[in-house]
């Protein structure tokens, strides 16, 4: 069962200076953990070595998924070689929640982060546009109604991500019968004038927007919301691969992750459609102020997606207020009242 997004995975040089900026510019600012640890479990992606990181899981009382904003400090993480175009393989776009686009655009353009020339409408009709980070990375705030706070943040969590493909029949499999984005909201092949802030002149692309047909259950599914993925393939060539000689951790969209519950049930599951899991924790991994077992699968075109079983969160670090997951009903989420006791440990600027 999946609950929801529950963080987008962003490798960048400096933890602390990112956190500031997400916080500032997107309301990111309630962390679950922090922590300095050996990543030894991802050597298929690490090049067979274990590697030292600091990671900060932060996300939004608005709603939505949050940040786990990672940072090698074993080793110098690395650009890509070449640069990056809409449609390349991999995580392209980090989506975010937003109640008022137009407010929210007025605001992060007067930051000088914005890319759009103006607000656009996609082909479903919805308001969004695109800013970067201080790395590159590409953020779409979209138009949403669903929240799960209101804050005077002008944007809310991760609402779903952009991943490019090099065939979206091949791939919407995986994204639409293991993660269950089984609605297409869109299947459109053109020029689009949405696109024209982070694309290049004339390129065509296939675009499919895929939801969710039924509620997310579980502990958190009503603080992450409904989500949505966008599979974007260029029509005239095929795209390169983001993380091609790199490592998972190196600067970008690492993976996307989601919360679940009975991973020994997904993990037959994926095995049915032909994605085996390619890391995986085992029982509980302590992630310091928190503890779970995660699990990856890696898309056909190698986007690295990773599955959390949550079994410890901190409530109220302060008073050694910590949750246990494990031993209550899977289906059910977690009361109102102690969802919004996660904002008690809200980072203030």
């Amino acid at each position: 069962m999946i609950s929801g997004i529950q963080q987008m995975g962003i490798g960048i040089p400096d933890v602390h200076e990112a956190w500031t900026w997400y916080r500032q510019h997107l309301g990111m600012d309630v962390p679950i953990f922090e922590e300095a640890a050996t990543a030894d479990l991802m050597l298929p992606y690490t090049g067979g070595k274990p590697h030292d990181r600091h990671a900060i899981l932060a996300l939004s009382m608005q709603g939505g998924g949050g940040f786990e904003i990672w940072q090698y400090t074993s080793r110098t993480p690395e650009p890509a070689t070449f640069e990056i175009e809409l449609g390349d393989l991999g995580i392209n776009i980090c989506k975010m929640k937003c109640a008022d686009v137009d407010k929210a655009f007025a605001f992060l353009k007067a930051k000088g982060v914005v890319k759009s020339e103006s607000v656009q409408t996609d082909p479903k009709g919805s308001k969004h546009f695109f800013i970067t980070d201080p790395y590159g990375n590409i953020f779409q705030i979209v138009e949403s109604n669903s929240f799960f706070k209101s804050t005077t943040a002008h944007s809310g969590g991760v609402a779903g991500a952009v991943i490019g493909v090099s065939d979206i029949d091949k791939s919407i499999g995986l994204y639409s019968n293991v993660l269950g984005y089984d609605k297409v909201v869109y299947d459109e092949t053109g020029v689009f004038d949405d696109l024209s802030a982070i694309s290049k002149d004339g390129t065509e692309y296939r675009r499919v927007l895929l939801q969710h047909s039924q509620k997310r259950k579980g502990a958190f599914s009503p603080l992450l919301g409904p989500t949505e993925i966008e599979l974007i393939q260029k029509t005239k060539s095929e795209g390169r691969k983001i993380y091609e000689n790199r490592y998972w951790g190196d600067l970008g969209f690492i993976h996307l992750c989601f919360d679940v519950t009975d991973m020994a049930a997904l993990k037959a599951k994926a095995a049915t459609e032909g994605y085996s899991f390619t890391v995986d924790s085992s029982n509980s991994f302590d992630m310091g102020e928190a503890a779970g077992h995660f699990t990856y699968i890696a898309d056909p075109d190698g986007a690295l997606i990773e599955f959390v079983e949550t079994h410890k969160i901190p409530v109220m670090k302060k008073l050694g207020w910590y949750l246990n997951l494990q031993k209550r009903n899977p289906e059910k989420s977690l009361p109102r009242w102690l969802l919004l006791a996660l904002g008690l440990n809200r980072k203030k600027d």
